[in-house]
């Protein structure tokens, strides 16, 4: 057992100037051991968890599992249908995530202006993000239907046959990337209203005098200061565009033939309707693997970014 040390050597300059780099380096740590414990306990052992049932056959849930190696890796690179999943989540993300950047920008620059009932309007934009996916799900299913409004309004500008909005291939994901869109463009349009009014009139001021007016002065000033924002929001929206799942249980169930069905849907099917557990921890591991690539793409353009500011 070490015996302390005597008053007299710790208050040895060199003991002291020795001790207190350590303890300068052990202290964050303390005060993080607690969220590091949760953050442990919470993610870091279900993922562990999840790879080992990855490398296991565990349909039979009175059972235990059984080791199989890297026999479920082998089946999902030859599931056609997991390609399938995972190129409409690519799809998702390449149809969605510009237009959640663009939009809610053009939204929150019209809102930000000073005139009577802005706050109305502000309220409108944003309602969608409030309502329950079920509801709204619901609700655009009775659009897209055969007879719905949607096909009604077509038939009245002078369309002979409706558009099958859900029970086609053509349409079917887009249909739900519709639903994403106008459910997140009130969320992505208030966190650009933040990062607007942070801006000193002033700037707009000047460049008037300047000669930049209009359209010109929010590409001149606005999209340079919101940069931050605009990378905010396109990785935010990227990583709900990997995990979209409710519209599609609601509206689609991943049909027809598979054509909305996205990655997260197929972790789900196979988990709960079809009880390959094992084949789901596979699935969610290629998932976590996708989302922990896009937040270590939004790092190093976030550092990027403060380099430049």
């Amino acid at each position: 057992m070490a015996l302390p040390l005597p008053h007299d050597q710790l208050q040895n300059p060199r003991l002291k100037a020795y001790l207190t780099p350590i303890k300068q380096r052990l202290t964050p740590y303390l005060f993080l051991l607690p969220a590091l414990f949760l953050l442990g306990l919470t993610v870091f052992w279900p993922v562990c968890q999840a790879f080992y049932l990855s490398l296991t056959n565990y349909t039979d849930l009175s059972q235990p599992p059984q080791w199989i190696g890297f026999a479920n890796y082998r089946r999902l690179w030859t599931d056609p249908v997991f390609w399938k999943t995972l190129g409409n989540t690519v799809l998702y993300l390449v149809c969605v995530v510009p237009i959640l950047v663009v939009l809610p920008l053009g939204l929150a620059i019209s809102v930000n202006q000073k005139m009577r009932g802005i706050a109305w309007f502000r309220a409108s934009y944003y309602t969608p993000v409030i309502i329950s996916m079920v509801v709204a799900g619901i609700a655009w299913k009775w659009l897209y239907a055969e007879n719905g409004l949607l096909n009604q309004f077509l038939a009245h500008i002078g369309f002979k046959e409706g558009i099958p909005w859900l029970t086609s291939p053509k349409w079917a994901i887009f249909s739900v990337m519709a639903v994403t869109v106008w459910k997140g463009l009130g969320y992505y349009m208030v966190i650009y209203l933040a990062g607007l009014q942070s801006i000193p009139i002033d700037l707009y001021e000047a460049a008037a005098i300047d000669g930049s007016d209009g359209i010109s002065k929010h590409w001149d000033i606005t999209v340079p200061l919101m940069k931050p924002y605009l990378l905010l929001v396109a990785v935010i929206s990227a990583i709900s565009a990997t995990k979209v799942f409710e519209e599609v249980y609601i509206m689609t169930q991943g049909g027809p033939r598979n054509s909305s069905k996205t990655i997260v849907y197929y972790l789900y099917e196979q988990a709960f309707e079809n009880l390959e557990i094992s084949y789901a921890c596979t699935i969610g591991l290629v998932l976590f693997l996708l989302i922990l690539g896009l937040s270590i793409l939004n790092l190093k353009l976030s550092k990027q970014q403060n380099r430049i500011i």
